[in-house]
């Protein structure tokens, strides 16, 4: 399932058998593949830039190695293949993902198989709660056909009466089923404290062993609840929260990656590097280049909505 990563760099590939629809917020980065999609207003009030629905066949393959924005997918007919914490996974019926921003994002069709899903992409402002956090499941069970016809109703409104309130209503909706996956209510409040101490200490030497006994669960019960939670393992949760937190200090201090590495539990630079990759996409300095290149040209020209899926 693992693929070089001499591979993953920025491409869209959309075959021409694969068929999209949806509707785009007011003044988002032009893209050839949305420019036929009614624009919302709506929209931009919950810094959504687009939503849609779209059926999938090889060779359609989307890789972002530096993404800006966050993409929520939700599979509700056949399976294609996204890329999660470094790693290649299959994405089913019944299930959803959530891609964060700042890391290495991809997902693609698997040929011969047509792969149905609707998403919603989020540009969130520095200021703002980000969709995303450390409860959120990477992957998970979530059950597309609410959101999908919230998509529908939004489209058709969109398209035709294009009545405010209506619209309101229907992207707020829209929102709502994605906060449902993203921000899930029902993660047993031992979870939450678990991570919001791990956050605090993330120097610390983490096991599952010591995860568990934070949580006051045994290891194996501590294990099936984080896959059937976040979709990862306790562990790979960890490693997560901190190439995030890594990737926070690289881009908005100046302490060497060295400091970095130690911050975030890691020793020894070169393993923390190799780390970094994997889940970024990137080496911690080129990640700390680009983003001074990025913050520069953002800087010397009006703020644009860039980077998106």
């Amino acid at each position: 399932m693992n693929k070089p990563r001499a591979n993953l760099v920025d491409v869209t590939i959309h075959s021409p058998r694969t068929r999209m629809q949806g509707v785009r917020a007011a003044n988002v980065e032009s893209r050839p593949w949305i420019e036929s999609f009614p624009v919302c207003q709506t929209l931009n009030l919950y810094e959504i830039i687009h939503v849609g629905i779209q059926t999938a066949v090889a060779p359609t393959r989307i890789v972002r190695t530096n993404q800006t924005t966050t993409y929520f997918l939700a599979c509700f007919g056949g399976r294609g293949r996204v890329l999660i914490d470094g790693r290649w996974r299959i994405c089913r019926e019944g299930f959803a993902c959530l891609l964060p921003a700042h890391t290495l994002n991809a997902f693609e069709a698997i040929p011969g198989v047509v792969w149905n899903f609707c998403w919603c992409c989020y540009q969130r402002p520095a200021e703002q709660r980000p969709i995303a956090d450390a409860s959120t499941p990477v992957m998970a069970r979530f059950e597309a056909l609410p959101l999908r016809l919230a998509i529908l109703g939004l489209m058709y409104e969109c398209g035709g009466p294009a009545q405010p309130t209506l619209m309101q209503e229907w992207a707020n909706l829209v929102h709502s089923y994605v906060l449902r996956f993203a921000q899930p209510t029902d993660q047993p409040d031992q979870l939450r404290l678990l991570w919001g101490r791990v956050t605090a200490h993330l120097s610390d030497d983490w096991t599952l062993a010591k995860l568990a006994r934070e949580a006051g669960y045994s290891n194996e019960h501590l294990r099936r609840l984080c896959r059937r939670q976040l979709g990862r393992s306790p562990m790979h949760q960890v490693i997560y929260m901190r190439m995030r937190r890594a990737a926070e200090l690289l881009s908005t201090t100046e302490q060497t990656i060295e400091s970095v590495a130690f911050q975030v539990g890691y020793h020894n630079p070169f393993v923390f590097s190799n780390a970094f990759t994997k889940w970024i996409g990137w080496r911690p300095s080129e990640y700390r280049r680009k983003k001074l290149k990025t913050a520069n040209n953002t800087a010397s020209r009006r703020p644009a909505r860039a980077g998106s899926i």
